[in-house]
């Protein structure tokens, strides 16, 4: 006689595995990884070494000692949450022992206090991004110069964001530098390019859609163009506010989070429009010059709402 087992849903078999989108993420994130390290060289390096390898060690600390549970290093996920963590900072030797402060504050607080991977409302490397930017403001703004170098002491400067807040955008800054990467800021968002074939990518391998990275910059876009032509002397110009900053990276590789957006793609799309809505009003009335990090924070604490309000359509209803 032949037996039916029942279970509960889902019921759809697949061969992805948690494991194979993080590895997928991680692959995905090398080729801004690699235009850090041309651009700033062996400091960029270093960070992410050991922004890394910080994480890894605190999450298998964690599991093995105040967990007592199976280690899950071996799934990516600490891995992704070292090298984005290490893209939001500055790629100086300063850095060095401070990444290890912001991944421990990331994998314990943003990650593990809620019981993993899965189960963390906000995403891990901007809680400890946005906790150095809060405790180590001077140390999170010096930005180095790009420009290849094996030496642990580099030229600093300020970043395209940060001269237009002051007053206006140096002249020797222009797209096509933001769009390769030739300008200061943050290791991980320099260059553009390097991003979107990452996000490609991701796309063709089916791990994030379209909705959200093409809400966010959309959002950004228009609301930055519509300031832009009520003055143009006080606004950036919408091109270079997209490609300046976090836009890029944060709408492809962090609000994407599976764990942390919406999953309908209705929410996805209005997650999207409030993170790029709520960057351009912290870039150009905050206290900050960049805005991307609180934009999805606060986003993500909205999540669970728009997964109540926006629920895909049931079967057999």
């Amino acid at each position: 006689m032949n037996l039916l087992n029942i279970s509960g849903s889902p019921h759809v078999h697949s061969d992805e595995s948690t494991k194979k989108i993080m590895w997928r993420v991680n692959l995905a994130l090398v080729p801004a990884l690699l235009v850090a390290i041309t651009f700033f060289g062996i400091n960029a390096l270093l960070v992410s070494l050991i922004s890394v390898a910080s994480c890894v060690l605190f999450q298998w600390l964690i599991e093995k000692f105040i967990l007592k549970q199976p280690t899950t290093i071996w799934d990516g996920s600490a891995i992704v949450t070292g090298l984005l963590l290490a893209f939001n900072v500055p790629a100086t030797a300063q850095m060095l022992w401070i990444v290890v402060i912001g991944a421990l504050v990331a994998i314990g607080i943003g990650k593990m206090s809620f019981g993993g991977l899965g189960k963390n409302p906000f995403n891990p490397a901007l809680v400890g991004r946005v906790f150095l930017l809060i405790s180590f403001p001077v140390q999170m703004t010096t930005w180095p110069k790009p420009g290849f170098t094996m030496s642990f002491d580099a030229a600093t400067g300020a970043t395209p964001l940060g001269a237009f807040k002051e007053g206006a955008l140096p002249a020797d800054v222009t797209l096509m530098d933001a769009f390769l990467g030739h300008i200061g800021g943050s290791m991980g968002e320099i260059s553009a390019i390097a991003i979107l074939l990452g996000a490609i990518y991701l796309l063709c391998r089916k791990i994030i859609t379209w909705h959200i990275p093409v809400a966010f910059i959309g959002t950004a876009f228009v609301f930055s163009g519509i300031l832009w032509l009520i003055n143009p002397e006080s606004y950036m110009d919408p091109v270079m506010t997209i490609f300046t900053g976090g836009i890029m990276l944060g709408a492809c590789f962090m609000a994407t989070d599976m764990v942390t957006s919406p999953m309908a793609k209705s929410g996805q799309l209005i997650f999207g429009f409030g993170c790029g809505l709520l960057t351009i009003v912290i870039r150009n009335w905050g206290a900050y010059p960049e805005g991307v990090s609180f934009a999805i924070l606060i986003m993500n604490s909205v999540t669970p709402l728009l997964n109540r309000w926006c629920k895909p359509k049931r079967f057999a209803v």
